[in-house]
């Protein structure tokens, strides 16, 4: 045997060691362990930047192209880096429990179909290759159909004519076209799909239905272009009057489901309603609307519990916490106001209302004020929008009956009694605060101070909504790379009760951000939007991320020249309920220098006291919500203090005559934001720094005053049978009234918002004039008669009196008796 000779004996125990370590490492795989932190190795998403993954983490954690889709499924992606062999039965899993069939190309690459969903956001994913072990495994991006890009869908050309055909001068051939790359065949079947939900309303047994209804084009060419001249549908699939276009492989069966698939937008089908619409389609359609009117009297009303509106655009643009632009009327890509003539910008509430899911809209006009169907048809809309498939109910519920009312049939009175406009009488913006340049820190209560430390602190915790924003603070470097006695903030993590932790930070010494998800690397590269749990994030462009949560906290981020801006926005209603760097919010500036222990520091205390007391909300490892992805953040930051006491910045900067940059930097550093400008500027010896600081600050100080409370009171509606001027309704605002022919004013004719919401004046009637006549000719019997009536009582008084005045005289002056 090999440990025979004492000599030899070193060797074999030795090999026996070797042995042992490559049996355990080979044990340690990634098989159903995606995720996770191995004992040897990580199966982690952190492992490649650490540098630890296993073996096999490419094998069984799995990365897609693309990497998200619609949630009405049909999309083809691939597995990359993993090949598979040609003959195995690759299966698809999504969400534990639907079952796709997967295939693998003549490359040896693996690909899934996806299915479809009724929900968005991140679905986990499984693959067998025998179809009874899934040990390989992934995550899909479910998105909203609605914001998923114009390239991954149909595109129904001249969508207009589409959603009108069968209404007077609208006919002809209907076009679509799409990407013919991204069905994976040569011939395909044009479908159209039908929605509509059952069971009874806001019940457990309501339900979401997508059912195929026909073919409208067979076997045809996948070319990305076909037309068709529509015909009537036939019973009962003309009963169907919300669809959607689907393109598919032609050698699957009619309405095969979980197949390779595009599909167009959701739009109101009047191209195949039946005879009586294309005969009279306002009459139909009012016949439908009055039926929407009875079933909507007979739900639950939802305006009672959506929030009111901001009053103005600036505030609405501003609130990101809570409202986002409604793409459908975005100042950003034109004000293409289809549905609300008038307005040039709208947005829609983040959130949907606590019980019915019900959702908000506000439009504003060119003067940033609102537009409200009391006063025009462009009037922003709420929607009942309940929670089933997104955006589909809303189509079911909100918008579907605007074409029966508003748009075949000019009946939108109807319509607006049940999707009124909300004014702003009850709206309270936001309070905001801020950090930004060297880095500064402006409160929610307007107290501005620079800290420089080096660390890891808390920003803004709210025990009452569990709600904690942390900052991550780095040494800056100078143009030639060597390190200034100065920081600036380099990441944002931030969580709300038991949603997912959301990290922004800089990438490198660019001016991208990196967002993380739970430590791992979301990509905004298909998609600009997000939905996660408890959380949605949307990044426009890699310089800026919004993330919102559901209590209305809105965080923006924004990178540029080489720092991060971070604006924090938070509901009114955690007033009292803040702790952190950006202070006590509860209009008390006094206090917003309080240390986690409760102290109060003086808002005149030095810088060195100052940096004292931000240096105590450093937080724990136990606390953070940081990501250690690369060996420089474990030990600069995860085995290092979570404040580097070390690290000792500048305090202040002198303006030495003598300097060849002060005259520049105190040309460009005047007005607001001044100070800050100067201390970035001549601190690293950069015109770009100290301007970036100021655009940063003066942006934020713009903010500050479009957030401004601004008092409404309420909609004016105009008297019946007359007219009013002025659609605006805040403070200082006049709306002047008048009657039509023939009537009357009664009342006020002009009406004034005063400071205390309420409107000056009287109500205002109008009074036919032949009805005044008449009522002005009874008011004048009535007072004859009274008067009459008076006249005759004060006769009959004064007759009483002189009658015993007459009595009285005559005992007076009468003879006296004989006494018996």
């Amino acid at each position: 045997m090999l440990c025979k000779y004492k000599d030899k004996m070193h060797l074999c125990m030795l090999m026996v060691l070797l042995l042992q370590l490559l049996s355990r490492t080979a044990a340690q795989s990634c098989a159903k362990s995606c995720g996770q932190k191995i004992n040897t190795c990580s199966c982690h998403s952190t492992c490649e930047s650490l540098r630890n993954c296993c073996a096999d983490y490419k094998h069984f954690c799995l990365d897609i192209e693309p990497h998200s889709g619609s949630l009405l499924g049909g999309t083809d992606f691939k597995i990359l880096n993993a090949t598979f062999e040609q003959n195995i039965n690759l299966t698809c899993r999504f969400n534990s429990e639907i079952l796709t069939e997967g295939y693998v190309d003549e490359s040896g690459v693996g690909h899934c179909i996806t299915p479809l969903l009724y929900e968005s956001g991140w679905i986990s994913f499984e693959v067998s290759t025998d179809g009874v072990s899934f040990d390989r495994s992934g995550r899909w991006l479910s998105v909203h159909h609605s914001k998923l890009g114009p390239d991954y869908k149909i595109t129904l050309v001249n969508a207009t004519q589409w959603q009108y055909y069968g209404t007077p001068d609208v006919s002809g051939d209907l076009k679509m076209t799409w990407i013919p790359s991204l069905i994976k065949a040569e011939r395909v079947n044009i479908e159209l799909w039908g929605y509509n939900e059952t069971g009874e309303a806001y019940s457990l047994n309501w339900e979401a239905e997508w059912k195929y209804l026909y073919t409208v084009g067979r076997d045809v060419p996948n070319s990305g272009v076909f037309s068709f001249t529509p015909q009537i549908a036939e019973k009962p699939y003309f009963l169907w009057d919300l669809g959607i276009i689907r393109v598919s492989p032609s050698t699957k069966p009619d309405g095969a489901q979980n197949v390779n698939a595009l599909w167009s937008e959701e739009h109101a089908i009047a191209w195949h309603l039946e005879e009586a619409f294309r005969k009279d389609s306002a009459g139909w359609a009012l016949e439908k609307c009055i039926n929407w009117d009875r079933e909507e009297k007979a739900m639950p009303n939802f305006l009672t519990e959506i929030t009111d509106c901001p009053c103005t655009l600036a505030q609405a643009r501003a609130d990101t916490g809570r409202f986002h632009t409604d793409y459908g009327c975005d100042m950003e890509a034109g004000s293409i106001c289809v549905y609300h003539p008038g307005a040039v910008h709208c947005v829609r509430a983040i959130q949907g209302s606590p019980e019915y899911g019900a959702g908000q809209q506000c439009c504003y006009d060119s003067s940033g004020a609102q537009v409200l169907t009391g006063d025009s048809m462009g009037g922003s809309t709420p929607d009942k929008k309940p929670p089933r498939v997104p955006g589909f109910s809303h189509w079911k519920y909100d918008v579907i009956s605007f074409y029966y009312c508003c748009l075949w049939s000019d009946n939108c009175r109807y319509y607006f009694s049940h999707r009124p406009s909300s004014d702003c009488r009850t709206y309270r913006p936001p309070r905001v605060a801020a950090v930004l340049g060297d880095p500064h820190f402006m409160t929610f209560d307007g107290v501005s101070f620079t800290f420089n430390g080096k660390g890891e602190y808390t920003l803004v915790y709210s025990s009452d909504r569990e709600l904690s924003v942390q900052g991550r603070t780095e040494p800056m470097r100078f143009e030639n790379g060597s390190l200034a006695k100065a920081t600036r903030l380099s990441s944002v993590a931030m969580r709300e009760k038991d949603s997912d932790v959301i990290e922004v930070r800089l990438r490198g010494r660019g001016d991208e951000l990196q967002v993380l998800m739970n430590q791992q690397v979301l990509s905004f590269s298909e998609q600009r939007w997000i939905d996660l749990s408890g959380v949605f994030v949307f990044s426009p462009k890699a310089t800026n991320v919004t993330v919102m949560f559901p209590s209305g906290t809105g965080l923006e981020v924004r990178a540029g020249d080489g720092v991060m801006t971070l604006t924090v926005l938070l509901p009114h209603d955690l007033q009292n309920h803040t702790l952190g760097l950006l202070g006590t919010m509860n209009d008390d500036p006094e206090d917003d220098l309080s240390a986690s222990n409760g102290a109060l520091i003086s808002l005149n205390s030095s810088a060195l006291d100052i940096f004292t007391y931000c240096a105590g909300w450093a937080v724990t490892n136990e606390t953070s919500l940081f990501t250690y992805d690369s060996t420089y953040l474990l030990n600069e930051y995860y085995y290092a203090p979570k404040h580097d006491p070390s690290f000792i910045p500048i305090f202040s900067v002198t303006e030495d005559p003598e300097d060849p940059l002060l005259e520049p930097v105190l040309k460009l550093c005047a007005g607001e934001g001044a100070w800050f400008c100067k201390y970035d500027a001549l601190n690293m010896r950069s015109l770009d720094q100290g301007n970036a600081t100021l655009l940063a600050f003066r942006t934020q100080a713009s903010t500050k005053r479009d957030l401004e409370p601004v008092r409404s009171c309420g909609w004016l509606s105009p008297p019946k049978h007359g007219q009013k001027e002025g659609t605006l309704y805040l403070e200082g605002s006049k709306v002047t009234f008048w009657c039509h022919r023939g009537y009357s004013l009664y009342g006020s004719d002009e009406r004034t918002c005063q400071a205390d919401g309420e409107w000056s004046g009287e109500e205002t009637h109008c009074v036919a004039d032949d009805t005044l006549a008449i009522v002005l000719g009874s008011v004048g019997a009535v007072l004859a008669l009274v008067i009459m009536l008076i006249a005759i009582v004060v006769y009959t008084k004064k007759q009483r009196k002189e009658a015993w005045k007459h009595q009285d005289d005559k005992v007076t002056y009468q003879q006296p008796g004989t006494h018996l």
